[in-house]
């Protein structure tokens, strides 16, 4: 059988989706379940019983023995709990059963999750509910075979307390006013408004054995300490080279998995950084695309323990080298086929595409510090803005051709040409003449124009795309309702569309930013135009609690202020328990690992230095003797700023929990930490690499 054909059977073998619906479903039930995946339609729950016990027949048929609710909770990763199908024995014999009611509703502890006081610890109801829109799978591992459920997590009292939640209601939200817009211009035909997502996933893999003499990787996923080799990126040989055969054979093997679970992956490649890569899929639903990030990041963590390798999703689990992100390409696709983010060959003639940009443009300038704190983690303060990933700075990259009919209206009033791409010409007579795209691309920008999408290049490898995605279908569904209000009443809509265009863009226009992000000059620049430089996590966070960020989310009933300020206080906890597992790390490999190593290198230097002179008096010793005062220094450095760490960990103990303790966190215990590893890489480029305690930098990301 050839490798296409077996593609094309493999892709989705372990998904209970349409067409095994289809097959497997009386046709009444079918339509009904249809109806609410297609139409947003509200379930019927008189289906339930045939859907489960179908899907129950289905996963059996395939090895299945447990099924389980798959939830993502505010931990940053998903959730489950497995039960069997088997019901309570009778005459000795069981029989498999799964209802409806079980399809629909599980009960977790909801007290231990993170949820930001929306639940105290005796107060322990929680339901999952069963989210039909993204389709149920079957995972095979070691354990077995499980059917998963993806569902909504939310507490006693319907407070989200997951990721999901949050999302569907921003997708309803963005539907309800896209279609607004589009029935502006005598579009009847699309009933729904759908986001489109693709999360372009980077990671490094590093061999096993050396990543488990790495307490730091195993702990916090990323190096804490860690000096530079002599070589890094600096040739940059490794962006789009030849993929090695064991990097080979770990790729595929992620392919065949994830095509199993109807995740369309479709490329891979070597990224910038040695030991680093991407995995990215083709569009999909928004809500989708999300449950599929998460499904990409676990089976690239267990198929490389398949290949003797870790995979680290960490943003920045080498220093000197680029780290890892998740480039989220976001635009908005009608039912009937209507991208509309699609400017087509002359934008200044399409007015229904320049009301959106307009939309999106104001939504991104207003509340430019949520779409910067819908990015923040902790790893991600180490990326933003290090001249290798988008800067802390949200502005907005359209390219010369778009930047060039805002000009056009924003100075003459009106647009009346495009600028085109004109042809590449190589100069090479038997390579063909290509058409030029109008405009280039902008790495550095966090939120780029690419053609029929922007792409958000904020997020962090490690991240749910969730949050993003969020924040971004409702800031927009905001702007789109502003634009459909005054619309609508419009007598003369032409006259009334083109002002609104004009008057939105011009007010706006200090958000587009076509030039390199990574400059200097750009952080001076976007400070006089008044844009948000926001450095850090913590800095970040307070976005979500402030008034108009509350207005805004009750509004299209995506969040609550009580919701908003759960997820506040989970973010300054999860900032707090990061920097202190990473402090606590480096203290106990200092401590029990480093000085031990440092101390019994400077011991084998003294004894050099008193064998050398006593077997030849006149011989000179003085590098012996430079190397051991220029050590012994280093240790003592080391010592100073072991105890300095120690004392300021303990000292954020004493603070309450929450912003208080964060702060400190950043503003005292991090920089604690830096300047304990600074002597530490001094002393790993001195002291004999066979008493240094673990695995280098070059035997990390060279060696795989």
């Amino acid at each position: 059988m050839s490798e296409v054909l077996k593609v094309v059977e493999m892709f989705g073998r372990n998904v209970f989706n349409d067409g095994v619906m289809r097959d497997r479903l009386p046709k009444n039930v079918y339509r009904k379940l249809k109806k609410t995946i297609e139409d947003g339609a509200e379930l019927d729950p008189g289906i339930a019983d045939v859907v489960a016990h179908a899907m129950k027949d289905w996963a059996i048929e395939r090895g299945a023995t447990h099924y389980t609710h798959w939830f993502q909770p505010l931990t940053g990763v998903t959730a489950e709990k497995h039960d069997s199908f088997i019901s309570a024995p009778s005459d000795g014999k069981v029989i498999m059963e799964f209802s409806g009611k079980e399809l629909i509703k599980g009960e977790p502890d909801a007290s231990s999750f993170p949820s930001g006081g929306l639940r105290a610890t005796f107060e322990a109801r929680g339901y999952t509910v069963w989210d039909c829109t993204s389709p149920a799978f079957l995972r095979e591992d070691a354990v077995g075979v499980t059917l998963c459920i993806p569902t909504s997590f939310c507490s006693y009292n319907g407070e989200a307390l997951d990721k999901k939640t949050p999302l569907l209601r921003s997708m309803q939200a963005v539907n309800e006013q896209a279609l607004r817009i589009l029935r502006l211009f005598g579009n009847t035909t699309a009933k729904r408004v759908s986001p489109s997502v693709g999360a372009e996933q980077e990671y490094f893999l590093v061999d096993r054995e050396k990543y488990l003499q790495r307490k730091d990787l195993i702990y916090t996923g990323r190096t804490l300490f860690g000096a530079m080799p002599p070589k890094g990126q600096e040739l940059e040989d490794h962006y789009f080279g030849a993929i090695r055969e064991r990097i080979g054979s770990y790729m595929n093997d992620v392919n065949k998995e994830l095509w199993k679970l109807g995740v369309p992956a479709k490329t891979q490649h070597n990224e910038v950084a040695p030991a680093q890569h991407e995995l990215a899929p083709i569009y999909e639903g928004g809500n989708q695309a999300a449950d599929h990030n998460q499904i990409v990041m676990e089976t690239l963590k267990k198929v490389a323990g398949r290949h003797g390798m870790a995979c680290l999703l960490h943003e920045k689990p080498f220093a000197g080298v680029n780290g890892s992100g998740k480039h989220n390409n976001w635009s908005l696709t009608a039912d009937d086929g209507t991208n509309m983010m699609n400017p087509g060959d002359t934008p200044h003639e399409n007015v229904q595409f320049l009301l959106v940009l307009a939309c999106i443009m104001k939504a991104v300038d207003i509340h430019a510090d949520l779409l910067r704190e819908s990015a923040a983690d902790v790893g991600n303060d180490h990326r933003l803005g290090a001249n290798e990933a988008p800067p802390a700075i949200i502005s907005v990259f359209l390219g010369e051709q778009l930047e060039d009919v805002i000009d056009q209206l924003c100075s003459r009033g009106e647009a009346t040409h495009s600028k085109s791409g004109g042809t590449l010409k190589t100069g090479v007579d038997i390579l063909p003449d290509l058409d030029k795209d109008a405009t280039d691309r902008n790495r550095t920008s966090p939120f780029a124009f690419t053609g029929n999408k922007f792409e958000f290049r904020m997020v962090g490898s490690s991240d749910s795309i969730a949050s993003s995605n969020t924040v971004l279908n409702t800031i927009v569904a905001e702007a789109f309702k502003e634009a459909a209000d005054k619309l609508e009443k419009a007598e003369d809509f032409d006259m009334a569309v083109h002002d609104y265009i004009k008057e939105t863009l011009s007010a706006h226009r200090r958000i587009i930013f076509n030039g390199n992000g990574y400059s200097g000059e750009w952080v001076e620049e976007a400070e006089k135009r008044g844009l948000p430089n926001i450095r850090s996590m913590v800095d970040a966070i307070p976005a979500l609690t402030t008034e108009k960020a509350v207005r805004l989310f009750e509004e299209f009933g995506v969040f609550t202020r009580a919701e908003l300020e759960s997820r506040a206080e989970v973010e300054y906890e999860n900032y707090s328990k990061a920097i202190n597992i990473e402090a606590r790390t480096m203290y106990d490999m200092a401590s029990k690992s480093i000085i031990p190593a440092v101390i019994r290198y400077i011991t084998k230097l003294a004894e050099s230095v008193s064998a050398v002179k006593t077997a030849c008096p006149e011989a000179d010793v003085s590098v012996q003797t430079e190397l051991l005062i220029e050590t012994s220094d280093l240790l003592s450095e080391t010592k100073v700023a072991l105890a300095a760490l120690a004392d300021k960990t303990e000292r954020a103990f004493g603070l309450e929990t929450g912003k208080d303790q964060a702060l400190f966190f950043h503003k005292e215990v991090f920089p604690a930490m830096a300047a304990l590893r600074a002597p530490v890489d001094k002393l790993e480029m001195i002291v004999d690499k066979d008493l240094w305690p673990m695995p280098s930098y070059g035997d990390l990301i060279f060696e795989v």
